[in-house]
This record gives structure tokens, C-alpha cells and sequence, in this order.
């Protein structure tokens, strides 16, 4: 195993722990730790996104350049993964069984239209 793929085990695995922990907390009221989950939710992202940039670096990758294009699929990403979170959520916690899975669909549909947008049809 290459160095690189080494750190960038172990700072994703400490970040998405972080997260899910974060997740956990903020999601659950019998815990009561609202304020705690948000911060440590955002400690995992921001982790997470130094594992990026430190694989990046040790592979010798050049840093993502902030194009129209990159920003466009990045926003397209989270506005799937939300509409597919809002799906879940409406099934799962509201009881509104049908509009949830509608609601979830749409959201993969979204995540699903990133892979032409980013790698290109031929």
C-alpha cells in the first residue's frame, strides 16, 4: 500500500467517524447534544476535506481548479444527496411513505446525472 492511500485511509476513516458521530448526536433528541453533534459533524467534514488535499499533494495531483463547471457538479451533489436525505426522511420519520420513495428517486436521478455531467458521454 502506497503511503498516499495510507494517510488518506486514516484521515477518512477519523473524519466519517467524526461525522457520523456528529450525525448521531444532532439527529437523535434523546441525546441531547444538538450544539455538540453540529460541531463535531463539522470537524469530520473539514477532516475530510483535508484528506483530500493531503492525497492530492502525496500523489503528486494538482489542486482542483474552481471552474463554472466544477462548482455546477458540486452543487448538483449536494442538492441530490439533500433531495435524497428529504426522502428518507419523509419515509422514515413523517410516514409519508409514497412521497418520501418520489421525493428519494428524484434525488438519485440527481446523483446519477453527475457521472455524464463530470466524465462525459461518448
Amino acid at each position: 500500500m502506497k503511503k498516499s492511500n495510507f494517510a488518506a485511509l486514516i484521515l477518512g476513516t477519523i473524519g466519517i467517524v467524526f461525522f457520523a458521530m456528529g450525525m448521531c448526536m444532532v439527529l437523535l433528541p434523546e441525546w441531547g447534544l444538538m450544539n455538540q453533534g453540529v460541531v463535531c459533524g463539522v470537524i469530520g467534514l473539514v477532516v475530510l476535506l483535508i484528506t483530500v488535499l493531503v492525497w492530492r499533494k502525496m500523489e503528486g495531483k494538482a489542486p482542483v481548479k474552481l471552474n463554472g463547471k466544477v462548482l455546477g457538479a458540486s452543487c448538483l451533489g449536494v442538492f441530490g444527496a439533500l433531495l435524497l436525505g428529504v426522502g428518507m426522511c419523509l419515509s422514515m420519520v413523517f410516514g409519508s411513505m409514497v412521497l418520501g420513495i418520489v421525493v428519494g428517486l428524484v434525488g438519485i436521478i440527481v446523483l446519477l446525472m453527475l457521472i455524464p455531467l463530470t466524465k462525459g458521454l461518448r
